[in-house]
This record gives C-alpha cells, structure tokens and sequence, in this order.
C-alpha cells in the first residue's frame, strides 16, 4: 500500500488513504480497525503536532481530525494545512458544540460527524468527500475575469491560479452549471455533500464564504455568488 495513490477495493468501492488524528486511544484504535476493515489504509497520530509531521513526511487522500486535541486542536491543524494544501479534511466534534462546527468551516473543513461517531457513518462521509475531489470532465466558464476550466478542473482569477479544495471546487462548479437560477441549500447540500439532513445547511453557507473569499473583488458585497434570502444562491449570469 502506498499512501498518498488511490485505488479500488475487490468490490471496486472507493478506498483511500487517511491521515486520522484523534487523542483518545480507546476511540483511536475503534476507528481506526473500522475504517482498515472498510479497506482504507490509515495512519493514526495522538495529536496535532504529530499529525502535522505525518502529513509533512507522507501526504495522504483525506485527513479526518478530532476537534479537542491537546496542543495544537483540531481546527488550527486544519487551518495549516489549508495554507499549503487543498487536502479533503474531515472534523471529529462533540454533539451539539455548533461553535466548533462553524468555526471548523471556516477553517476550511470540507465536513464534519458528530460524536460518538458511527463508523459506517464516518465511512460514508468519507468516500463523499473523494468522490468530489474525482471530477468528470465538462467545459469551460468564462465570467469576466474568472475562468473556470471544466476539462483540467483549474480555475483562474484575473490569470492567478485560485487554490481551492475539492469541495469549494465542486460548490463552485455546480453553480456555474446554472448561471441565473436559484439553488436551495437542499439542493447544493445534496449534490456536493451528498447529504440529506437540513441541519448540515451550514456547510453550504461556510463553503459559499470561502468561495466568495477566493473569487469575489469584494466578498463583503458579492457579485457572482448571489445570496437569494430564505432560498439558497444564484451564480450570476454572465
């Protein structure tokens, strides 16, 4: 096994590489058996500081993160590595701490499970989130001087290369299919997240922020990722 490459299981499901960074060592070793079991390869670290060097010697597919990490927690660990790298990250957190959810959002987390985590749960999350770093080939869209390449999957601002993760890609993506029409949260929730539960409405809004951060000339006053109030977003039409 080589990590850093994927590959398809016997079944041809999706496995992958993870980095995974959870204190408790009860809760580590559970996890860590369920997801080998599922057919992933997975490297466990106690802490941050050790989870950063493990990235920094071997770069996995995904990273899955517990929130309370002695040291450096959970969201600053996200928060480095979104200054280098567009790696999937995963946020472990404890029910009900939202402050932790949108705070791991905003750190650039492309989704979070609620403890006490379900392993099937936690397995399916993550191959959601591989599957939108494993992008079709489309076409190019062109908005001023924003250029979203469909075919290399590279988007460029004003000819700067635009860094975003896989998630932010795929958000991005699927508003420029329909420049000028509404999408719910639902619907965006459903078709890059691939969930159906409401509550989770706020990784739509998170994600929007960061996109709008990275394409905006102003992303305090947005004007191609529109918000259309009680409903979702709209792209604007070129």
């Amino acid at each position: 096994m080589v990590l850093g490459s994927w590959w398809f299981g016997a079944d041809n499901v999706r496995v992958a590489s993870i980095l995974f960074v959870e204190d408790d060592p009860a809760a580590r070793a559970s996890l860590e058996l369920a997801l080998t079991r599922q057919g992933h390869g997975v490297t466990s670290r106690a802490t941050g500081e050790e989870g950063l060097d493990a990235l920094r010697a071997r770069r996995p597919e995904i990273a899955i993160l517990d929130v309370m990490l002695p040291g450096i927690d959970g969201i600053e660990v996200c928060r480095r590595i979104r200054r280098e790298d567009a790696l999937p990250v995963i946020l472990l957190t404890a029910r009900g701490d939202d402050l932790d959810i949108v705070l791991g959002l905003e750190a650039g987390a492309d989704d979070y499970v609620v403890k006490p985590v379900e392993p099937r749960v936690l397995d399916a999350r993550i191959r959601a989130v591989l599957r939108r770093a494993d992008h079709t080939r489309l076409d190019q869209t062109v908005h001023g001087d924003l250029v979203i390449d469909r075919a290399s999957l590279k988007v460029t601002k004003a000819g700067a290369d635009l860094r975003l993760t896989p998630t932010e890609l795929r958000l991005l993506l699927e508003l420029t299919r329909r420049p000028g029409q509404a999408l719910t949260r639902q619907h965006l929730l459903a078709e890059v997240w691939e969930h159906t539960y409401p509550g989770d409405s706020r990784l739509v809004d998170a994600c929007v922020q960061r996109v709008r951060a990275k394409i905006e000339d102003e992303p305090a006053e947005p004007r191609l990722i529109e918000t259309v109030r009680g409903f979702g977003y709209r792209f604007a039409p070129p």
